[in-house]
């Protein structure tokens, strides 16, 4: 378990966690965390393997149809990183980025 992980754990409670994955109960708002390892092997994603320490980081957006959202940010000409694609879990994720570059998951509830 990595440094951010076990601390992000003394503070929140964890509301679904699958390998180094955590998502944290925070309320309506998603928080997770993941390594940069994970990141790479399992969702497919570029990530550095030296940066500085807070170079890298993902926000999520949990929305009810992932795959539609997608194409209206397509359509409004936003870069798709990664197409929808439905985890082991049963959560459909995607991935875009901003303008600097930075990950942004477009995904479902976990469990839904």
């Amino acid at each position: 378990m990595t440094k951010p992980i076990r601390f992000t754990k003394m503070q929140l409670s964890v509301k679904m966690q699958q390998g180094t994955y955590v998502e944290f109960d925070t309320g309506q708002t998603t928080f997770a965390i993941n390594t940069r390892d994970a990141v790479r092997e399992e969702i497919g994603l570029i990530v550095p393997y030296k940066t500085e320490k807070t170079a890298t980081f993902e926000v999520a957006f949990t929305v009810e149809e992932v795959a539609q959202t997608i194409d209206i940010l397509r359509a409004k000409g936003a870069q798709i990183i990664k197409e929808p694609v439905t985890k082991p879990w049963g959560q459909t994720v995607a991935y875009i980025a901003d303008p600097d570059g930075h990950y942004i998951e477009i995904c479902s509830e976990v469990g839904a």
